[in-house]
């Protein structure tokens, strides 16, 4: 499995452009966009018991639908707003699956005069589609593209959940709307595309000066581990098999500063980690990845502390690995 991404932001009252991009490639069809191993989830199972109640959605068998609901499964029950479906990126992100497939390759640029060709970078893509940016009125779009010989979009978008930088993406809470779109190989292999924006300003996000997190408070199930070599650029450059990534999230036009973030297992001592933030100017986002990987059938508890945009927020939660 492969998997890849980008990120764009414009804020004219802050007259700021934040970029984040990271990208990776595996014959694998396990892991985390691209991993392989232990840290593959069945959807189907690890969705139960679920303390926040928010229902889990049905498969349909349509990979695009699948992931985008799966998408804002996992949103909701974090209390991240839902994403809701815009034909014009729906167009942009199936031109750009279509691009991937017939060209063979995994990127989120496209070569003018190459077969499938509908725009050199996103923001091109979403404005050849109809779906216009206007940077006197703000606007931000991020793209997450994933390879894979599994069928299952809810597989699709967990996988790309839990590799990190794409996760800073596809839980921003300011994004009003997604597309998604997919092209299959006669080999088998889907490229699945899910494009988020924002335009004429943000979405309402979440409460300003909070954070969410995750994993989330009480989740169960939890694969205990990360393969960090599929993800480019690699977040734990001198490690392959770590510990799963565990993340807080704010709004866009926010920024987070860490005093202190870790993780114990119940009972036990803090476990080294390494931290990441995106790869942007702004870091509206922050996480800790474990070094090793974590046990399984166990409580682990977190702490955080630190600022949104200079206020002071303090965050403790558990999870469980299955």
């Amino acid at each position: 499995m492969s998997y890849t991404l980008r990120w764009q932001l414009m804020i004219p009252a802050l007259a700021a452009v934040l970029g984040l991009a990271a990208c990776g490639s595996s014959d694998s069809d396990s892991l985390s966009g691209q991993v392989t191993g232990g840290t593959a989830v069945n959807p189907d199972s690890s969705v139960a018991p679920d303390p926040t109640g928010v229902a889990a959605p049905t498969q349909t068998g349509n990979i695009a639908v699948d992931g985008r609901n799966w998408i804002n499964y996992r949103r909701s029950q974090i209390k991240v707003p839902q994403v809701s479906e815009n034909a014009q990126i729906n167009n942009a992100a199936l031109g750009h699956a279509e691009y991937l497939r017939v060209n063979n390759l995994m990127s989120h640029d496209q070569i003018a005069g190459r077969q499938g060709f509908t725009g050199a970078d996103l923001g091109a893509r979403l404005n050849a589609a109809g779906y216009t940016l206007r940077a006197d009125r703000g606007y931000a779009y991020g793209e997450v593209i994933s390879g894979s010989r599994n069928g299952s979009g809810f597989y699709m978008a967990e996988e790309l959940i839990t590799a990190i930088y794409h996760r800073f993406v596809i839980f921003e809470p300011m994004f009003r709307e997604i597309g998604t779109g997919v092209a299959t190989a006669s080999s088998g292999y889907r490229y699945f595309t899910a494009d988020f924006a924002s335009r004429d300003g943000f979405g309402p996000g979440i409460a300003r000066g909070t954070l969410v997190t995750w994993p989330f408070n009480g989740q169960t199930q939890v694969v205990p581990n990360f393969f960090s070599n599929t993800e480019q650029p690699d977040p734990v450059p001198n490690a392959n098999e770590v510990g799963y990534p565990i993340s807080v999230h704010t709004n866009l036009d926010a920024s987070v500063t860490v005093t202190s973030f870790s993780v114990r297992p119940r009972g036990g001592s803090d476990l080294a980690v390494l931290r990441v933030l995106p790869l942007s100017d702004n870091k509206p986002a922050a996480a800790i990845i474990p070094l090793q990987p974590l046990r399984g059938s166990t409580v682990y508890d977190v702490s955080f502390a630190g600022t949104v945009n200079g206020a002071a927020v303090t965050r403790t939660w558990s999870f469980t690995t299955r």
